[in-house]
């Protein structure tokens, strides 16, 4: 593939983002890489092609013709104040005025943050991509260290596996044995959800089981009595939670959900499916799993229940594989579905992840006497990341920040002190080796 690389950053090489894209470099040569530095030097860009577009337009400019000619635009920038830098943008709108024509070209986007609304800015790039015409695929969203860590050097790799399998065409992933549940609220007259759940099994090359809630008899929902909150057992004596462990959770590799829109939501009956789950407490006894949706209704209109679909998901660590509305989808989401399961797909959270997840930490440490399973499970899964444990990092900005105040120097250290904070990335690009 000939890949362009559009730097954001006004750091130019500096940019902690595009030592990833650097990585991804080293370990796939046999791509051709180009890299434009659209964020350091906007302003020149911006002359180019103000000046290209006040002339006869009968060639393209340099900077429109690298955008063309390139099979995937790989948009690298960071997260600033909820969306992307405002360099960035202004080359969007660059793009936008100059009517390069990028319908069905195929781009993706790769920030890095600490996740503080990292949600917005990607939504942002997935918005104007369509204006632009572009296929976006898949982002990666990771947190600014990263690359640093071997978690994050995977998530990296595979999420670039994913990009080449998709730029490929999604081509069949040998399977292997897996177990596919699909929770179902399907009412006996619903002939269009019923269709769309078997269309979707009739795509999967696993074992699949249908589980409707509706043939469960549920005592009551949840009556937040905390009787779960020591050991995880439920007062209600309808056994939901020990079918809900053993027969859905444990017993499978994926849960798929399957509803028609009603009331803006997944329905009143899903509500107390989910109430009920709290038997789990705040542990994300799936974490790793695929999930999916198959959707009756118009979604198009439910902006805020798109986001609880996304939401539900990253806070329980699971890859969401696809929410479906039609043949079309259905049949993408079940090769996505697939490919996740046979490579272990996971992803770093976003903001909504991210967020959920240390609100429920500090809530767990504060209420640990009560929330005893909680505890018990934040605790042995390390989930309590207090940043006061990190001293060393706190250290090290203490020294940055004692350098870049100090304006002598500052002067005396010019590039070097950009240097050396992308010097820990350099040597992970460094040690990585071609795939």
């Amino acid at each position: 593939m000939k890949i362009l690389v559009i730097n954001g950053s006004p750091k130019g090489k500096y940019s902690i983002t595009l030592q990833t894209c650097n990585y991804l470099k080293k370990l796939h040569p046999q791509h051709e890489w180009d890299t434009l530095f659209a964020g350091q030097q906007i302003r020149s860009i911006e002359k180019e092609l103000t000046e290209w577009m006040a002339g006869d337009r009968q060639t393209l400019c340099p900077t429109l013709q690298r955008v063309q000619e390139a099979d995937l635009l790989l948009f690298s920038y960071p997260v600033y104040t909820c969306l992307v830098p405002a360099q960035l943008h202004r080359f969007i709108e660059l793009l936008k005025l100059s009517g390069v024509d990028l319908r069905g070209h195929c781009a993706t986007q790769l920030c890095t943050s600490r996740h503080f609304y990292d949600v917005t800015a990607l939504r942002f790039m997935e918005d104007n991509a369509a204006d632009l015409g572009l296929r976006m695929l898949d982002p990666l969203s990771a947190d600014m260290e990263d690359l640093q860590k071997p978690v994050g050097q995977l998530q990296a790799r595979q999420w670039w596996q994913l990009i080449e399998w998709k730029m490929a065409g999604m081509p069949a992933v040998q399977p292997s044995q897996k177990r596919v549940i699909i929770v179902a609220d399907l009412a006996p007259d619903d002939e269009e959800l019923a269709q769309k759940i078997s269309s979707f099994r009739a795509l999967l090359p696993y074992e699949t089981e249908l589980f409707n809630i509706r043939d469960f008899k549920f005592t009551s929902g949840c009556i937040c009595c905390f009787n779960c909150s020591k050991g995880g057992k439920c007062s209600m004596p309808d056994g939901f939670d020990t079918y809900l462990r053993e027969q859905i959770q444990l017993k499978h590799d994926s849960i798929v959900y399957a509803f028609r829109i009603k009331d803006h939501s997944m329905g009143s009956l899903f509500k107390l499916y989910d109430d009920r789950q709290f038997c789990n407490g705040h542990r994300t006894v799936t974490h790793g799993m695929p999930q999916a949706y198959i959707v009756a209704g118009d979604l198009s209109r439910e902006e805020n229940l798109r986001t609880l679909l996304i939401s539900k998901g990253e806070i329980g660590g699971n890859y969401l594989a696809g929410i479906m509305t039609d043949q079309a989808s259905l049949e993408v989401g079940a090769k996505q579905l697939v490919w996740a399961l046979e490579t272990r797909y996971t992803k770093p959270s976003t903001f909504y992840g991210v967020g959920g997840m240390k609100i429920f930490r500090d809530l767990i440490w504060h209420m640990r006497g009560l929330m005893r399973a909680d505890h018990k499970y934040f605790r042995e899964h390390e989930l309590y990341d207090f940043p006061q444990k990190e001293w060393k990092a706190s250290l090290f900005t203490y020294l940055i920040g004692f350098m870049m105040s100090n304006k002598k120097v500052r002067r005396m250290m010019g590039n070097r002190i950009s240097e050396g904070m992308i010097a820990p990335y350099q040597k992970v690009i460094d040690e990585a080796r071609p795939e």
